[in-house]
């Protein structure tokens, strides 16, 4: 098969690996940044460019990588290839719905996926009755679509919850308020989902006065086992994304696992380090089943 990697870099450890296990299984893959690339409508039938060079049809399937700086743009280029009839690891709906926290919680809930206690507004005139209606201080404070950690501020007190949201809010930047699971105790776990099956699964620890456990930002990565709640809750939210290929982070409260948020375009480095499995081989799998060969 003709694969197309949507990545703006092959320095990614990710993106590498994928690539390298394609081209052990006899596919022919190439990058495409997507950020180089352009669509053209109008005249004719639609045509996608990477730089001048036309690719409307050269690739059977696509995986994409999309960075959250360029999300929508990315989506786009997916979007187009879809239309074209080439198959993709992750629709472009799903790309938009998964980077954007509200939208994915919202999504949750009303599918009764059990997740934290979350509010998102605009209005700063009424931040403190915000804070109350999730049951007050502590607060974690979010930027909707951050990523690997970053935009996640634990607010301890009513007042640094106030100060911080109402700096956001003024900025014009869409924030979520999340009720603090102190149980939960720095750490978090990352499940690995490749089509309808979950290949990997790690619990991430994070450092001492750190409370994000991203191995982004420092934390600690070790295998686990899944609890058969955990395993339906990671495969249904894959599902109600709509995603091939996905990483859902769950933490562990009192009552239950809570889904966090799903990731589009989830990392391979730690989880594969950890566990020993070789998921960019199952990616590459699952784009040989879905896929097919125009040539």
């Amino acid at each position: 098969m003709n694969i197309g990697l949507l990545s703006v870099s092959m320095n990614v450890y990710s993106t590498k690996r994928i690539a390298d296990e394609a081209e052990k299984m006899g596919h022919y893959i190439e990058r495409i940044d997507h950020t180089k690339c352009s669509v053209k409508l109008g005249k004719g039938k639609p045509q996608i460019f990477l730089g001048e060079e036309e690719i409307t049809h050269e690739f059977d399937a696509i995986i994409p990588r999309i960075g959250s700086k360029v999300s929508r743009h990315g989506a786009a280029i997916v979007k187009q290839f879809e239309l074209n009839g080439v198959f993709s690891t992750a629709r472009s709906l799903s790309i938009l719905r998964a980077r954007n926290k509200a939208r994915t919680l919202q999504i949750m809930a009303q599918k009764g996926i059990p997740i934290p206690e979350t509010l998102f507004s605009i209005n700063p005139d009424n931040i403190k009755e915000q804070i109350a209606i999730i049951g007050g201080a502590p607060v974690i404070i979010k930027l909707q679509e951050g990523t690997q950690g970053l935009g996640v501020i634990l607010a301890e007190t009513q007042k640094s919850a106030k100060s911080i949201i109402d700096t956001f809010y003024k900025m014009d930047t869409s924030i979520l308020i999340q009720k603090f699971i102190t149980e939960c105790n720095g750490e978090d776990i990352r499940i690995f989902v490749v089509g309808n099956k979950i290949v990997a699964s790690i619990k991430r620890t994070s450092e001492v006065d750190e409370f994000r456990s991203n191995v982004h930002r420092g934390g600690m990565a070790e295998a686990v086992e899944l609890t058969p709640k955990e395993r339906f809750i990671a495969l249904n939210a894959t599902k109600y994304i709509g995603l091939g290929v996905a990483g859902v982070d769950l933490i562990r409260s009192k009552k239950g696992p809570l889904l966090i948020e799903v990731n589009a375009s989830p990392g391979l480095q730690g989880i594969e380090a950890a566990t020993g499995v070789n998921i960019a081989k199952e990616v590459v799998r699952f784009v040989e089943k879905n896929g097919r060969a125009r040539r």
